[in-house]
């Protein structure tokens, strides 16, 4: 009989510690909320990112940060403006980026004569069938580099809205769909202003990113002058192979819009585009695009990165390149030197991330 209660306390015991451990309490009992799987398979996808950026080196010494934000607007499904002063391989990066990709490829030199079906394309009358046919323009592509974006007066420069926005054209009453992939690059000089037009908020609302490209540093540029002289009489751009199809990047770009972020950094994303519009210093703040484009940009970022969960540094890494052409500094301000990035960066500062 004694021998029967020892057991039974033995088993109650037993089951005390069973509920009660604190390692099981804080981790919970079952062994699969130990063990993380990632839910996205993005190895394939870091990979050839980390390939886009070799292939993209053999040609360009260092703008990393410029790179990086090009395979994020590709990821992301978005056009991206570039933005510097002449010589600095603006044009040059942006066909190394469509030469690393197996889809279709146009430059479009905007001038100030460019008109609206230069390049979406015009009806032409067939006389054998006595009809007419659309004979397309050359924004019928997957990639569109556009030189020298502000040089194109507003006619011209509004043919791009529909298209940028809904990858679609439509002309006489009919509408021709974009095929994916579909991106526009865009490269304007800040510095030389003759002979050029401001390009509208609306217009500058449909860029996910404006990339502002700086002179390269004393070290970047010996071996830019190292490559250049061993080169001889060698195409440096025929070193770029092309290996990804327009399948494997909208796959990609399916994976982007799957990673996961937690609702406390949606609340954080909307938290910086109000403070944009409540700012002092600020004439005009985001709108709803603006904090979509975020949204889409850090969730690229961390794909890139190997992750399918966005963190607060894609967020605030994404935030300056989507708002900093959104926004609209007030005439004081901007008379006293301060930028519309200097305003973010204080704006992202000032935010706390929520917990």
């Amino acid at each position: 009989m004694e021998e029967q209660k020892e057991e039974n306390y033995r088993a109650e015991d037993s089951q005390k510690t069973k509920h009660t451990d604190p390692v099981e309490k804080v981790l919970g009992t079952e062994k699969e909320e130990l063990e993380f799987q990632s839910r996205l398979d993005l190895g394939e996808l870091s990979q050839n990112v980390q390939k886009i950026r070799e292939e993209i080196g053999k040609v360009i010494v260092g703008q990393n940060e410029m790179i990086d934000k090009l395979i994020a607007s590709l990821l992301a499904g978005g056009h991206s403006l570039i933005e510097g002063v002449p010589g600095i391989a603006k044009t040059v990066t942006a066909k190394l980026l469509s030469k690393t990709l197996s889809v279709g490829f146009n430059r479009i030199q905007f001038t100030p004569d460019l008109m609206p079906s230069d390049i979406l394309g015009t009806s032409v009358f067939n006389l054998k069938t006595t009809e007419f046919e659309f004979k397309k323009g050359p924004i019928f592509s997957n990639m569109i580099l556009i030189d020298e974006i502000n040089r194109a007066p507003a006619k011209t420069q509004a043919a791009l809205f529909e298209v940028m926005e809904e990858r679609q054209i439509t002309m006489d009453g009919i509408r021709y769909d974009m095929s994916p992939p579909f991106m526009v690059l865009a490269t304007q000089n800040p510095v030389e202003q003759e002979g050029t037009y401001r390009l509208p908020e609306a217009q500058l609302d449909r860029f996910l990113f404006k990339i502002t490209v700086d002179y390269p540093q004393l070290a970047d540029e010996i071996e830019i002058l190292k490559r250049e002289h061993e080169l001889k009489n060698t195409v440096k751009t025929e070193t770029v192979t092309s290996f990804l199809s327009a399948e494997q990047i909208a796959n990609y770009q399916h994976l982007v819009s799957q990673v996961f972020i937690e609702a406390h950094l949606l609340a954080y994303i909307a938290q910086i585009i109000v403070a944009t519009r409540n700012n002092q210093y600020l004439y005009l703040g985001a709108s709803p695009r603006a904090s979509i484009a975020i949204l889409k940009a850090s969730k690229a970022f961390a794909a890139m990165n190997g992750r399918d969960f966005v963190t607060p540094e894609d967020i605030k890494r994404a935030a300056i390149p989507v708002l900093h052409h959104r926004v609209i500094v007030t005439p004081e301000r901007e008379m006293e030197g301060l930028t519309s990035a200097d305003i973010i960066k204080q704006i992202i500062e000032m935010t706390e991330i929520p917990r």
